[in-house]
């Protein structure tokens, strides 16, 4: 049995989501298209934190009663899953290299906004997002995230993400994972070999 842990972004990502639907509703359903033609031979999971994320996009009363059908909710048995502690060590290493890179962003802002006062909000923004950059991309940044990579190690599951921090991650921890960008082909070619068994 395969199974696949599905991140958000497969059905919120713009990027990701246009290969399923325009909206996140439309993409749902399609995807849902393939979980009834692989039913039985692949299975589907997502943490209740995730499945309450994507609900926040997804017209439920559009999707359901097949969501409920053929994606599991299940939490990750946070009592249980072990870490390696290397894993920690790497955590806390990218956590002050973070630090220290978003100081030195802060920094640059102060000494662009003493040169050109005028445009202090512009410099703010600009910090902000820098900032932001610095500290969250490429890293597991939400109890969200973190769940998703212990449910998909709990069940030796496939994740599936567009989160270049759950990605870097699950590597790091040995679990598989496919890119979101790639899903829907893997989708097509799960879908033509059922068909052919």
């Amino acid at each position: 049995m395969i199974r696949f842990v599905l991140d958000t972004s497969i059905f919120v990502n713009p990027d990701v989501r246009a290969k399923f639907g325009k909206t996140p509703t439309e993409a749902m359903k399609k995807f849902l298209e393939y979980a009834e033609k692989l039913f039985g031979r692949v299975e589907f999971y997502m943490s209740p934190g995730i499945y309450r994320e994507i609900m926040h996009f997804v017209d439920e009363s559009e999707v359901s009663p097949d969501v409920e059908l053929y994606i599991i909710k299940k939490p990750p048995n946070v009592h249980d899953i072990k870490i390696p502690a290397f894993v920690v060590y790497e955590l806390i290493e990218d956590i002050r290299r973070r630090i220290d890179k978003g100081l030195r962003v802060a920094e640059k802002a102060v000494r662009e906004s003493v040169l050109d006062t005028d445009n202090v909000d512009k410099i703010i923004q600009k910090l902000r997002r820098n900032y932001r950059k610095a500290l969250r991309e490429g890293i597991v940044d939400s109890k969200e995230d973190f769940e998703l990579i212990l449910l998909a190690k709990e069940l030796d599951a496939i994740i599936v993400s567009a989160d270049v921090g759950i990605l870097t991650w699950a590597e790091k921890m040995g679990i598989k994972w496919v890119d979101a960008a790639k899903f829907k082909e893997v989708l097509d070619e799960l879908v033509e070999k059922v068909g052919k068994s």
